[in-house]
């Protein structure tokens, strides 16, 4: 079996879309302002300051983190429906990227202080980021890049989609945060098959045989936390 472990790191790539890409934004430390009684910084490192553009908490990511904590809760129990799941709309650059990805690192941060330390092998979050124009396979390859799972060209949808769902499983994954979904266009084929995809695969997991070596509860198949460009309010 091909463990994440194994997938070559990507440097240089701003969206951390594979496991060791958000590992390391999960592990990256967020830049300190300066004290009030510091000395002024040259130029240089207050503009490299800034360009890191440190997250603010607002009412908006509160909600989001709020309202996503109460859906694992309900979905952890679940049998037999569908499990819930979260869409965060909002016009462009109004920040919906940046607040899944904090929910993200929040959820990974929080699993992490359970077991006191990274779960070797567990991987609590995935962060998939829809591709322009993608069909229902595409986004199954897209879950499966993320674990560093190869995709053999004679592969079906069917059997892509039930080894990624066994790999999530043993990894533990309990979130899966899908960016862009803006981008599946229900209007075409490929793209009403992809968002029947994104709309069905987290219930397609059967439940997990085992629970992985961690203090933190039994995993069951992941919620899931979608962001999509929208001409209206953010919700």
């Amino acid at each position: 079996m091909v463990t994440p472990s194994q997938a070559p790191p990507q440097a240089g790539t701003a969206t951390p879309t594979t496991w060791e890409e958000w590992k390391r934004f999960v592990d990256s430390k967020r830049p300190a302002p300066p004290a009030p009684d510091a000395p002024r910084r040259p130029a240089d490192q207050r503009l490299a300051y800034h360009s890191r553009f440190v997250v603010v908490r607002t009412p908006a990511l509160d909600k989001i983190t709020t309202s996503l904590r109460a859906l694992t809760l309900l979905g952890r129990h679940q049998e037999g429906t569908a499990r819930p799941g979260l869409i965060v709309t909002g016009p462009p650059t109004t920040g919906k990227s940046t607040a899944l990805q904090e929910v993200g690192r929040t959820y990974e941060l929080h699993h992490r202080s359970l077991s006191h330390g990274p779960v070797p092998g567990q991987a609590p979050v995935a962060y998939i980021l829809v591709p322009p124009g993608a069909s229902a396979k595409n986004l199954a390859a897209e879950f499966a890049r993320f674990v560093g799972l190869p995709v053999g060209p004679r592969m079906t949808q069917a059997l892509l989609t039930a080894t990624v769902c066994s790999m999530y499983i043993s990894l533990g994954v309990r979130l899966v945060l899908v960016d862009e979904i803006h981008r599946l266009n229900p209007r075409t084929t490929n793209g009403a098959e992809a968002a029947d995809f994104s709309r069905t695969s987290p219930n397609a997991c059967p439940p997990p045989s085992s629970t992985p070596a961690s203090t933190s509860p039994t995993p069951r198949c992941p919620a899931a936390c979608a962001a999509r460009s929208w001409p209206g309010v953010p919700r």
